[in-house]
């Protein structure tokens, strides 16, 4: 029996062998190929625009770059060779800096590098060895970085009695409290059906920073009701004072152009009469554009009003109800209505809609 097993199996052996060898159905699809010209690009500080040839083995290929700083048009093609074309924006800092654009055709990837040169002197003043760590010039798209922001979604009364109600960029009916138009950022507070809804932003809510020179650029609103904010807030929050708050720019409508910083703690608090704040004249911060600023160490925090001095703390070793500012905070801008502060003489609901801009947004760090 073991004989006849044995015949069987040779028999059908040599069938399938027959049967397979020359079928080129079996062979592997060839490897798709990208091949680009230049291999690599090197741009100056003030950037450029370049051109790159592509060609691939392939049926159809694309391009792109996650860097803001790198813009590619003509992304893709149909065709097996193209070309793209890349701008590189200057670079406002005094650090070279690097980047990639990726080739994509079937499952096939390219990458190329580009390098581009530092500035002589950085676009952006900031004080002396500091870099530029993270900014937004909300110069793309119609609404905020979900990478870098996030909204505060609360009905009116959640805090300090305010009476407008935050939500995601967008109120019930459609209308925007949120938006990012002409190179600004701009918060809107408004009536809709009987309520008050405007805008409460955060940048990089859960990282923040730690000391550093963080400046932004804004415009203040008008009318009795209005209460715009530029702050800080702790990432590690558990109860509040103890944990610190960081008042770079306030404003109320009823009292215009006197713009103020604060700093809130255990030991300095504006609930028993202890904050450390101090208020100056801005001519002009309601419907102009005036920089707003903080220098912030761990000895040190000042700010600054169009690069004058508003207000100096230093840290006077007292522990941690007078210095809870050792630790990352987070970027706040919100337009508030009414409250303790903001409505304490009145609102004015005929200044509604009130917009609060801002130019731009940066963070500097040793």
């Amino acid at each position: 029996m073991r004989k006849y097993l044995f015949f069987f199996a040779m028999i059908g052996t040599a069938a399938f062998a027959s049967c397979g060898g020359d079928d080129n159905n079996d062979k592997p699809a060839p490897q798709v190929t990208i091949s680009s010209q230049p291999e690599n690009l090197s741009a100056g500080a003030d950037g450029g625009t370049f051109t790159i040839n592509v060609s691939t083995t392939g049926k159809e290929w694309g391009a792109y770059s996650n860097q803001d700083w790198i813009e590619v048009s003509n992304k893709g093609t149909t065709s097996a060779n193209g070309t793209i074309e890349v701008n590189v924006k200057a670079n406002p800092t005094t650090e070279p800096r690097t980047g990639t654009i990726q080739l994509m055709s079937g499952a096939a990837r390219k990458e190329i590098a580009v390098a581009q040169a530092a500035a002589a002197k950085a676009a952006y003043d900031a004080p002396e060895g500091y870099s530029l760590v993270w900014h937004d010039e909300f110069e793309s798209g119609t609404e905020l970085n979900g990478n870098d922001w996030t909204h505060e979604v609360k009905n009116s009364g959640w805090v300090n009695n305010e009476l407008q109600n935050y939500v995601n960029h967008l109120t019930p009916g459609g209308q925007n409290v949120t938006e990012v138009r002409n190179g600004k950022l701009r918060i809107t507070c408004l009536k809709e059906n009987g309520k008050i809804y405007s805008g409460r932003v955060y940048a990089k809510v859960k990282e923040g920073w730690k000391y550093g020179y963080i400046e932004a650029s804004i415009k203040l609103p008008k009318g009795k009701g209005t209460w715009p904010a530029f702050w800080m807030m702790p990432v590690n929050f558990r109860s509040w004072p103890a944990d610190g708050e960081i008042d770079i720019m306030e404003e109320v409508g009823y009292h215009p152009d006197y713009v103020s910083s604060s700093l809130h703690a255990n030991a300095h608090v504006h609930s028993n009469n202890t904050q450390v704040t101090h208020e100056m004249k801005c001519d002009g911060a309601e419907g102009e554009f005036h920089t707003y600023a903080m220098l912030w160490t761990a000895k040190n925090i000042t700010t600054y009003v169009d690069g004058k001095v508003q207000l100096s703390y230093d840290n006077r070793g007292l522990g941690r109800d007078d210095w809870p500012y050792d630790d990352p905070f987070y970027i706040i801008f919100n337009l508030a209505w009414g409250g303790s502060w903001g409505g304490a003489q009145g609102v004015d609901e005929s200044a509604l809609p009130a917009v609060m801009e801002v130019d731009y947004v940066r963070v500097f760090q040793k």
